[in-house]
């Protein structure tokens, strides 16, 4: 039988996926009332705007779950069971932490207890949160997909050196910025190294495309985008490991990847493109033989 001497936290989420931040309030409102319905005493809340619970880093989530060690709470109260976890393993991790340190926990809108049948419809509903949240990935793919092959911004912001336009949203050349990428092309293919480049665009105060002073990564992701050279492409990063990171310096398989030639305005003539391609190629088969123990 459940106590109604609870000490609880309550946990509420939205992600960016048609919710709004008034959808914190509602879930909220809704754990307090059960909450003054069975005399439990809140001792905490937590709360985390925008963050999709197909990964763990949530920062209000971990902070809840570390807390879960001092004994603030005996039990997380959640609106739905999918603001917890839309991962099964996830959540099966993140319940068996909470266990060790005899933190349950309770859904507003499912009521299940520590029965068999319970066990099992929880189960069942961690399995169609999961489904949903895989089955909404694959069908923004889909459309996202579609707006590549129109050769259309597929959104966040473009890279340095373009602007969208509002009408087509396709590229448009930004000029200012358009003469850093030149600048960094035309350096790096007359032998310059990483270093020399950085400080003469900190000479002129060259940016980022937010605004940030440019660093060697941004260097080297820029040196290595087909689009300057008027290939629009999109779907090339590598997938997120299991973590939710990712490597830039990994790509999907040609077959996954969506080019096309002529989609976008061209920055940096082809000659010069592919001599910086081909220098990038000799340093990093340089530095593997620097580094190696042998030959």
């Amino acid at each position: 039988m459940i106590r109604t001497n609870h000490k609880v936290a309550l946990y509420a989420r939205f992600s960016s996926d048609n919710q709004r931040t008034e959808s914190i309030d509602a879930q909220l409102r809704a754990m307090k009332n059960y909450c003054k319905a069975h005399n439990y005493i809140i001792t905490k809340i937590y709360t985390d705007e925008a963050k999709s619970a197909t990964t763990d880093k949530r920062p209000a989530f971990q902070e809840m779950i570390a807390d879960s060690s001092s004994h603030l709470f005996n039990m997380v109260l959640v609106h739905k069971l999918d603001r917890f976890a839309r991962n099964r393993y996830d959540s099966a991790v993140y319940k068996r932490e909470l266990k060790k340190n005899g933190v349950i926990v309770c859904s507003v809108l499912e009521n299940l207890d520590s029965s068999p049948e319970s066990i099992m419809m929880e189960s069942v509903l961690e399995g169609m949160s999961e489904y949903y949240s895989q089955n909404l990935a694959r069908e923004v793919m889909k459309g996202m997909k579609e707006t590549a092959l129109q050769c259309k911004h597929t959104g966040g912001k473009p890279p340095l050196g373009y602007d969208v336009d509002e009408q087509t949203k396709q590229l448009i050349i930004n000029p200012y910025e358009a003469e850093t990428v030149q600048l960094i092309f035309d350096m790096y293919s007359r032998g310059y190294g990483y270093s020399a480049i950085l400080e003469a665009l900190h000479s002129q105060d060259r940016r980022t495309k937010r605004g940030k002073e440019f660093m060697k990564n941004s260097l080297y992701s820029i040196l290595t985008n087909p689009k300057y050279k008027g290939i629009y492409v999109y779907n090339r990063s590598s997938a997120k490991d299991i973590n939710g990171r990712r490597n830039t310096h990994l790509y999907k398989n040609n077959e996954d990847i969506i080019a096309i030639d002529g989609g976008c305005p061209q920055i940096v003539d082809r000659e010069t493109y592919e001599k910086v391609q081909d220098i990038l190629i000799t340093h990093k088969q340089k530095g593997g033989r620097m580094n190696a123990k042998e030959n």
